[in-house]
């Protein structure tokens, strides 16, 4: 039957859920359902509302084309789609549920081989039967079948683990998700589930010490059960992997989206870890008194075949509770080295509990920071009273001091010995308060130097970020201010042109207003065309030219 299952699930292992592979399945389970078989619902469809969505986005729209076959012809059932994400995360999801489904199926199956067989054990040990009868044979024949349907539910999870890491990974074969880390990991959970009373009759020969009879050496036919059944109890394992997977943490996906963000490993141990932090107390207890039942009951079967007092399960608890505890009377010890390996990992797991014990119970007993505020505002109040009176008692013995002294006729050396004695008193109880008031600042200052750092650097935050705002702001009035330099700048000779040009415009006629004859000369002269510019077919002799230029200045 084991290897069925093994070989039911690498065939399914065999058609990879990928991009490629995931269409081919779907179609041939649709073309099953289509032909009369009732198959399986898809995943996909449980996150569209209509059952006629499509799941799958065609390879065109995708940039891909036809998928042709080994021989290069195209069929229509050999076409390829990719999927959606919305099949992918439908996919993933189902494969979580069952996961979970088959983790609990192998918790079960692992504790119902656990209690058949310390069942078996007890019923022989105490005589209601030998190992040769029928009922033991089919109690162990009991205890085989649920191991082999353990291994085969081993086998189907880790099966869809791998599905899981190709969806997540997008990877195509399956053999990429086998690292010899996850192969050793199968390996070492199917040798460990595995061992099992198988059935039949077996003994050995089993020579030991016995330390409780002066040191005979006894030798007894054990049967291998004894052996076999003790190894059995490695099955508890599995516990941790149903919480981890029933965990709000785990199964939350807004818890899972933070870890990620953060860079959290959501596995067994954080798990373990917040629970001791939500209930240290209740988790102690119960591996505690987990721990004290199964070592009791281990040590009874290494130890009773030898020593007549291990066979009353009282003993053991009693050897067990004190090798726990640490306190070791030494009225009963283990004589086989069975019975010494328990001994002894009992001890080392007493140590850790009783270290973590100190840690709950310290912890469960400071004050909380309200209670701290509360104590220290009542401690700072009684501190003030107390300096106040042992000021007032400085000041009264000073007095009493200057009065005996200097406001007698006769002094009295007793009496001022006396009030010197309580002065000098009042200032040791005044340094006193003072030095206990300096003890309770700085307990103060521990509980509150976080939210005075927190404030701190909100305040330094908030001015940087104003001041920031304000260097903004001046850099976009500098800005402005350039660009407007910027244009006036562009804008100069335009400007400085047309000052030139009504600068001379206004030289011009204060020259025509002072000058108004060669003003009309100018003008008469700009009338003239350009090709002649004198009149007539000649030019005018030079020196009659000459001439007239001083008339024309004298007049």
């Amino acid at each position: 039957m084991l290897f069925q299952v093994t070989r039911i699930c690498f065939q399914r292992l065999r058609k990879p859920v990928s991009t490629l592979s995931i269409p081919g399945a779907v179609r041939n389970t649709s073309r099953d359902s289509g032909s009369g078989r009732n198959g399986p619902e898809e995943p996909g469809v449980a996150l569209v509302s209509h059952a006629d969505y499509p799941r799958y986005m065609e390879e065109r729209g995708l940039g891909g084309g036809v998928y042709k076959g080994p021989s290069g012809a195209v069929s229509s059932s050999s076409l390829k789609h990719k999927p959606n994400v919305g099949y992918r995360l439908g996919r993933r999801k189902a494969l979580f549920e069952k996961r979970k489904r088959i983790s609990d199926y192998a918790l079960v199956m692992g504790m119902f081989g656990i209690i058949v067989m310390v069942m078996e054990n007890e019923l022989s040990s105490a005589g209601v039967y030998t190992k040769a009868s029928f009922y033991s044979m089919a109690l162990k024949t009991l205890i085989s079948v649920s191991t082999v349907i353990l291994l085969g539910l081993i086998v189907a999870y880790h099966a869809l683990e791998v599905q899981l890491f190709m969806i997540d990974n997008c990877a195509d074969d399956w053999r990429i998700a086998m690292t010899w880390q996850r192969s050793c990991q199968i390996s070492m959970e199917l040798g460990i589930c595995a061992v099992h009373p198988i059935p039949g009759q077996y003994y050995f020969l089993w020579t030991t010490k016995l330390a409780n009879k002066n040191g005979d050496i006894g030798s007894k036919w054990v049967p291998y059960d004894v052996t076999l059944s003790l190894p059995m109890f490695l099955r508890l394992y599995l516990i941790c992997r149903v919480m981890l997977l029933h965990s709000k943490l785990f199964t939350d996906a807004s818890s899972r989206s933070i870890g990620a963000l953060n860079r959290i490993n959501f596995n067994t141990r954080f798990v373990l870890k917040t629970l001791m932090t939500i209930c240290p107390g209740t988790v102690l207890l119960v591996f505690m008194v987990s721990l004290w039942i199964i070592a009791s009951w281990t040590l009874r079967q290494c130890e009773r075949f030898h020593d007549e007092e291990h066979a009353n399960l009282l003993n053991a608890m009693w050897l067990i509770a004190i090798t726990f505890l640490s306190v070791g009377f030494g009225d009963i010890v283990p004589n086989t080295y069975c019975g010494r390996g328990i001994a002894v990992s009992t001890g080392i797991m007493g140590a850790g509990c009783t270290a973590l014990l100190v840690a709950v119970v310290s912890r469960k007993l400071e004050l909380t920071r309200a209670e701290k505020h509360v104590h220290n505002f009542m401690m700072d109040t009684q501190l003030t009273k107390r300096l106040k009176n042992a000021a007032a008692n400085v000041l009264r013995e000073t007095w009493l001091i200057y009065k005996h002294t200097r406001l007698v006729k006769r002094v009295n050396p007793g009496r001022v010995r006396t009030h010197q004695r309580k002065f000098l008193l009042a200032i040791y109880a005044l340094r006193k308060v003072k030095m206990d008031q300096r003890k309770l600042m700085d307990n103060a200052n521990t509980i509150t130097d976080m939210a005075k750092t927190q404030n701190t650097v909100y305040e330094i935050v908030s001015d940087m970020s104003s001041r920031q705002d304000a260097l903004e702001d001046r850099l976009t009035t500098v800005e402005d201010k350039l660009s407007a330099l910027q244009d006036q700048i562009e804008l100069l000779p335009d400007l400085i042109a047309s000052r030139i040009a009504v600068q001379a415009e206004k030289m011009e006629q204060r020259r025509n207003f002072l000058h108004p004859e060669s003003a009309a000369g100018l003008q008469q002269a700009r009338s003239v065309p350009p090709a002649c510019p004198w009149p007539g077919s000649t030019l005018p002799p030079l020196n009659k030219t000459i001439q007239a230029g001083p008339v024309t200045t004298q007049s």
